[in-house]
């Protein structure tokens, strides 16, 4: 089972001498957008494209190695009008490196000045290669203080771009302060030197460049897109950004998903409660019953025998949003009519199953 940034299997779990299977989204409030965002990528609804079209306008600095996410964005667009990018007003500078300030006072101003832009991003161009914990920290620091004064603009951090020094490396260090500090602090990182260290098959690359050495290995062997230029790059590293900035938008804009546990196929929360009939039906002696909560609520899945006592409890507590599937074993009871029920806050609904050995 892959693990997702937004939703995990939380495991087995033993519910008296009873294996419970969970599938719950976990909704962290930090968004990291990585390697592993581009997975779910086509299964961002066209909703949620239109949303961020017409709701956000972006304040963008970045010199050569930020332009790759415009890149990026072009080349989506060009397969599929679907992704046509909302406003961006771009910004020929970067953050510099070792505590370097002079790109807070043009963003203060530009927003002083312009009250619909509400999304900010900067960009790295080496500066984290050579930089330091203080110089990291006051780059930190700086975004945290735009945000405060400027509660209504989203601030998306950013890692530096790869330089091939590997996990040893200072870029590495440098790059996981940042990580760390916004995983810690929930806000919204667009890992740059991630996407750039996995091919899409989830082969990590250590010691890559920004040149994406592995994009032209991948590339010889599958069909990739093409574009006039990815600066300092190949164009699949460019591709892949693109990606990973519509599924960051997408999760800032509320699109949430839930991981089936048994397909591992991702799709949109449930609009309603439901209990599904339970499978197999007739069944000897385990079987597994399947239900939805559009929101999270105190449930309890209950078993109960053909003169109606209460027999069993499969499950019960507090339970996330999302779709759960619950495995009963019944080995210790004859063949017979049973019936289950889930008590999810006001919802109640009651199935029918069939024990048969």
């Amino acid at each position: 089972m892959t693990k997702k940034i937004f939703s995990v299997i939380l495991g087995a779990t033993a519910i008296w001498g009873l294996t419970v299977i969970l599938s719950a989204p976990i909704l962290a409030a930090a968004i990291i957008a990585n390697h592993e965002s581009i997975e779910d990528f086509e299964f961002i609804p066209e909703e949620y494209l239109t949303q961020i079209r017409n709701d956000y306008s972006f304040y963008y600095g970045h010199t050569s190695h930020g332009s790759q996410v415009i890149t990026g964005l072009g080349m989506l667009y060009s397969e599929n009008s679907d992704y046509l990018r909302p406003s961006f007003h771009e910004v020929a500078d970067d953050l510099g490196t070792l505590g370097d300030t002079t790109w807070v006072a043009g963003t203060r101003n530009y927003l002083n000045t312009h009250s619909e832009i509400n999304a900010v991003m900067w960009s790295w161009c080496g500066g984290v290669s050579t930089n330091n914990t203080a110089g990291i920290n006051v780059y930190l620091n700086k975004i945290d203080e735009l945000e405060e004064d400027y509660p209504d603009v989203i601030f998306i951090y950013m890692t530096g771009h790869l330089d091939g020094t590997g996990t040893d490396g200072n870029l590495y260090a440098m790059n996981n302060l940042i990580r760390q500090y916004c995983s810690a602090n929930d806000k919204i990182l667009f890992d740059f030197a991630d996407i750039e260290s996995y091919n899409p098959d989830g082969t990590f690359y250590p010691d890559a460049s920004d040149a994406c050495e592995w994009c032209s290995t991948w590339c010889g062997s599958h069909t990739c897109p093409s574009c006039a230029s990815c600066a300092h790059s190949h164009c699949f590293n460019c591709y892949l950004k693109g990606k990973a900035w519509w599924w960051m938008m997408a999760k800032v804009a509320g699109w949430d998903l839930v991981l089936d546990a048994d397909d591992d196929n991702p799709s949109v929360l449930p609009e309603d409660y439901s209990l599904g009939q339970n499978h197999p039906n007739p069944f000897n002696p385990v079987t597994t019953f399947t239900f939805s909560l559009p929101t999270a609520s105190d449930i309890s899945l209950e078993i109960y025998n053909i003169i109606g006592q209460k027999i069993d409890v499969a499950a019960e507590g507090r339970y996330a949003a999302g779709e759960y599937n619950v495995s009963w074993d019944a080995g210790n009871l004859p063949s017979g009519v049973y019936f289950y029920r889930l008590l999810a806050d006001d919802f109640k609904e009651t199935r029918k199953m069939i024990l048969l050995k």
